[in-house]
């Protein structure tokens, strides 16, 4: 698996910071708007009656992508408030640039606020895959920094 991770800190405490980070809606709306890197098209994010806000809870993605339908099903594997949330991909996923993933959020003490990990490990979709090895680290990078970006939005730095 190939791994990007990146960080930031905010001066807001760990609870307030997992409790938005714990909702899936908010966290991963970045993939809920159309943007150029989803190639015009997005995705609905849905989850079980857990709310993707226990361990084995599942939260799904599906949408379209330059007219290709794609899902992904995701359980969370790892959840401690207000320190981590750790989630994969269950079965074999139907996207273009990266295959199975997974995720971990890490929030620690630091100063007078939180330090927010975002992390995320991926196969390619195939051994062959020309988007994949063309674009896999870039997409996996601005996966991660429009986590990082909507806790920034939703907590400013100052």
């Amino acid at each position: 698996m190939k791994h990007f991770e990146n960080s930031l800190e905010i001066p807001t405490d760990p609870s307030t910071v997992f409790n938005f980070i714990d909702d899936h809606s908010q966290f991963s709306s970045h993939m809920t708007q159309s943007s150029w890197m989803m190639g015009g098209g997005k995705m609905e994010v849905t989850t079980d009656e857990n709310h993707g806000r226990a361990v084995g809870s599942h939260i799904r993605l599906r949408g379209k992508v330059i007219g290709i339908d794609l899902f992904v099903d995701e359980v969370v594997t790892e959840r401690k408030p207000p320190n981590i949330k750790a989630w994969k991909t269950v079965d074999r996923p139907r996207l273009l640039i990266i295959g199975n993933y997974e995720m971990r959020v890490s929030i620690t003490p630091q100063n007078q606020g939180s330090r927010i990990t975002v992390g995320i490990n991926y196969d390619l979709p195939s051994p062959n895959s020309i988007l994949g090895k063309l674009f896999g680290g870039f997409y996996a990078r601005w996966c991660v920094s429009q986590m990082l970006d909507g806790v920034k939005d939703r907590f400013p730095i100052g």
